[in-house]
């Protein structure tokens, strides 16, 4: 992530807001934080002092450590006492049943939506959508895994069920795409973004079948392509 090198608040206008939701400062450093996290730039078992994660996203130390309890509290790092904080280890079965789950929630909601969502909502994530094809040409995986998240919480959102969303967005914190990094070196990241716009377009043509078909290809990557590790 590119950031700028300034230990003011105002100074981090780039910070991920995971979701699209309103957050504080601390928030969206901790976002931020998670975002690298499930991109694989913040390795498992590898300690992080909050001065030099600071320094790495251009803000001050103290919201840095303030956002890092907080990743604590969802059970994504550990403290380690006069040294930072380390990434958790997530195993492959973890991994797999992440996955599953988010298959048995997400690929039957979506589809769904294919007959009831109003075209002018899905019409307002095609910026979301494009945001990822960019991130993906440019290789900017923090920013890759913000607009990948805030747009498919907000298609989820369509269904009118906030608790299904904050599932599925716990379940995502959780996860880790390792692979990012080795498809954006084999220029195969992009293609696997403008699935979301394939989604988008899916949905418009109220065609439940290839929403199936796209969904279910999508969430493949995440234990397919983008774990490899």
């Amino acid at each position: 992530m590119t950031a700028q090198r300034d230990s003011a608040p105002s100074a981090a206008p780039d910070l991920p807001t995971l979701g699209g939701r309103r957050s504080s400062y601390r928030e969206r450093v901790a976002d931020a934080l998670r975002a690298a996290l499930i991109a694989g730039e913040l390795r498992p078992g590898e300690v992080y002092s909050a001065p030099t994660l600071a320094a790495r996203f251009g803000v001050s130390a103290t919201p840095v450590r303030e956002a890092m309890l907080d990743l604590a509290k969802e059970g994504l790092v550990d403290t380690v006492p006069n040294k930072g904080f380390r990434v958790t280890e997530v195993s492959e079965k973890q991994l797999d049943e992440y996955t599953h789950i988010r298959s048995l929630i997400e690929i039957p909601t979506v589809v769904r939506l294919a007959g009831t969502a109003d075209p002018v909502s899905l019409e307002a994530l095609r910026p979301a959508a494009r945001e990822i094809v960019t991130a993906a040409a440019a290789g900017d995986l923090i920013a890759y895994v913000e607009a990948d998240i805030r747009f498919h919480l907000g298609l989820l959102a369509l269904a009118g069920n906030a608790h299904l969303v904050e599932v599925v967005g716990d379940l995502r914190k959780r996860s880790r795409l390792y692979g990012l990094d080795a498809l954006v070196r084999a220029g195969r990241l992009e293609a696997s973004a403008r699935e979301h716009l394939e989604l988008l377009d899916a949905l418009l043509e109220r065609d439940e079948r290839a929403v199936r078909a796209v969904m279910t290809r999508h969430l493949g990557h995440v234990r397919g392509l983008w774990a490899a590790h």
